[in-house]
């Protein structure tokens, strides 16, 4: 029981840094400028980790790479614990669920992202994070927007994207299991 414990803090940490890593590459990768209170946040809570790794690998290609591959070694480290607490040492196999959890936790950012576009247009769709969240959110949006019409004045496009994501992380969940 104890192990179980301290397994779900060393997920819940993981997740909550390599989130802050994921998008603090998101938001360089579509050239969205936050608000000043989500930019010291994530600066401040990854900082310690993307400072070193940029010196190693700096940004190319407009892709801040270093905060990427800090979430990766966090979901490295969060992988390795877990599959070592299971008493299973399968190092080969521990890289490819490190990468299928960076893809589950990406999606569910994204599945994030848009719950939130979706109540703030409909709570408040001039909210001073509404524009930031909007803009993160628009590369997934775009093209789905282009395919489902409008029924009347009502955008069913935020759903066909959840609907989308929901399989994607199905699909990584199925790969993940099998693999454990």
């Amino acid at each position: 029981m104890l192990d179980s414990i301290f397994a779900l803090i060393i997920d819940t940490v993981a997740i909550v840094l390599a989130g802050a890593l994921l998008l603090r590459f998101w938001m360089q990768a579509v050239r969205v400028r936050p608000p000043m209170e989500i930019a010291q946040f994530t600066y401040q809570l990854t900082d310690w980790l993307v400072r070193p790794l940029r010196r190693i690998l700096p940004g190319a290609g407009g892709y801040d790479w270093a905060s990427l591959i800090g979430a990766f070694l966090v979901a490295l480290v969060a992988t390795a614990f877990e599959v070592w607490l299971r008493g299973a040492f399968a190092p080969h196999a521990i890289l490819l669920l490190t990468v299928l959890r960076i893809c589950q936790w990406a999606l569910y950012g994204l599945i994030g992202l848009l719950l939130i576009e979706v109540i703030f247009s409909w709570v408040n769709p001039h909210a001073p994070l509404a524009p930031f969240v909007r803009a993160l959110n628009d590369p997934l949006m775009r093209p789905l927007r282009r395919i489902v019409p409008l029924l009347g004045t009502i955008d069913l496009s935020p759903l066909v994207a959840l609907i989308l994501l929901r399989i994607a992380i199905e699909l990584v969940t199925t790969i993940v299991a099998s693999l454990l």
